[in-house]
């Protein structure tokens, strides 16, 4: 049995581990663009890279938008070898997704129309106990309703 032995070890069949798939996402950063060649830099330069999709340039917003199965670390890195150091992830979300907009650190002057950035600030704080209205108007304690 040891020649069998021998000859079942070159026959063995491995698994085959396959890389998983980075999910589909989209991501958005802040580049400043003054003309069709930088455009067009940034566009060849992250169009090359492995998984991406799409790309979309809005050279007035400032806005790179690439969807596909990309690593965003990978895309901002791209984008700064053409010789954008200042690109950065987007930092900014629109204006009717936050409570107060005018707070000290969320209006940016340099920021789009439409857009904010995103800090804490701009968010309502719900720190106060939240009243249940549901057992204030309960069948069973007739004292729970000060109306009745």
């Amino acid at each position: 049995m040891g020649a069998l032995d021998y000859l079942a070890h070159f026959c063995t069949v491995t698994p085959i581990r396959r890389k998983r798939k980075k999910p589909l996402q989209t991501v958005e950063i802040k580049v400043k663009m003054d003309c069709d060649g930088c455009e067009r830099r940034v566009k060849n330069a992250v169009s090359s890279l492995k998984g991406v999709r799409e790309v979309e340039i809005s050279r007035k917003q400032s806005k790179v938008t690439v969807t596909g199965h990309v690593d965003p670390n990978k895309v901002l890195r791209k984008i700064k070898e053409t010789g954008k150091k200042r690109a950065e992830f987007w930092p900014y979300i629109e204006h009717n997704l936050v409570a107060y907009p005018y707070v000290a650190g969320a209006y940016d002057k340099r920021a789009p129309s439409g857009y904010v950035r995103d800090v804490v600030q701009a968010y309502p704080s719900y720190s106060l106990p939240q009243e249940n209205f549901t057992t204030l108007f309960n069948d069973d304690n007739p004292n729970a309703c000060s109306i009745m």
